[in-house]
């Protein structure tokens, strides 16, 4: 590992109302005040980004929202611009997480302009790739990735790529109770620097942190974390529990 430091990011996806961020900000921030192993990230929905950005000021806690627009403004209604997140002072915004991809059609395109509105305005985007069920079982796995990984990195410059974060998130193992084994998940996330090398080159491919996400918990963990090339989590259901979360961002 060429120092990466590791970042466990809690994607709270569409839960938790502002008093229940709260509630939890308040109750996780003693339970992760001394780690500094690895840097922690939590990604509520947006009406609640202005109250946890607040209670976690000056604290380890990193945050950051689910999605962004492309534009800084515009007719697009119920869209929110990479502007508006930094007047929050957020660090870094998800970008093309396979429900957006699924429910919202986002398209490779449309994420190349959004990694580059969210560099440009400060944000650090966490780009999400990964296979459904179907796609593995035909052995389209590393076809998809590759795809993804050349769409969606498109306009980054390789000054830039270390600045972003890419999040292997398996579609069969996404709230389905499914995870992929250590190996699978370490077999994968090595086959996505090994693009990322080829699509830039070695040296900046070893800088660039991939995380695995899917049905990341409290038991499963410490052996994921352990793998050469997975160098955190994004946690969906996991994250939204404080003392479950801060045993997965305290791993061993």
């Amino acid at each position: 590992m060429d120092n990466r430091t590791p970042i466990i990011a809690g994607n709270w996806k569409m839960h938790k109302t502002i008093s229940e961020a709260a509630d939890f900000v308040a109750e996780f921030l003693p339970l992760v005040s001394e780690t500094r192993h690895t840097e922690i990230a939590l990604y509520p929905a947006f009406l609640s980004l202005a109250k946890v950005r607040e209670t976690t000021a000056g604290t380890n806690v990193r945050v950051g929202a689910q999605n962004m627009h492309f534009e800084a403004n515009g007719a697009y209604t119920g869209e929110v611009s990479a502007p508006m997140l930094s007047e929050l002072s957020l660090d870094d915004v998800i970008l093309g997480h396979s429900e957006r991809r699924e429910y919202f059609a986002e398209t490779d395109e449309q994420l190349a302009k959004k990694v580059t509105a969210a560099l440009n305005a400060g944000l650090r985007p966490v780009l999400c790739v990964g296979e459904s069920d179907s796609e593995r079982e035909s052995g389209k796995t590393e076809e998809k990735l590759r795809r993804q990984l050349t769409g969606g990195l498109a306009e980054v410059s390789v000054e830039d790529l270390p600045a972003i974060v890419i999040a292997y998130e398996p579609i069969w193992a996404i709230g389905t109770g499914k995870t992929a084994t250590p190996q699978i998940a370490q077999e994968t996330n090595a086959l996505i620097r090994r693009a990322i090398a080829e699509q830039y080159n070695a040296k900046v491919a070893g800088l660039v942190r991939i995380l695995y996400g899917g049905s990341v918990k409290p038991d499963n963990v410490d052996e994921l974390m352990a793998q050469e090339d997975i160098d955190g989590a994004l946690v969906g259901g996991a994250s939204l529990d404080p003392a479950g979360f801060a045993r997965i961002v305290n791993f061993e």
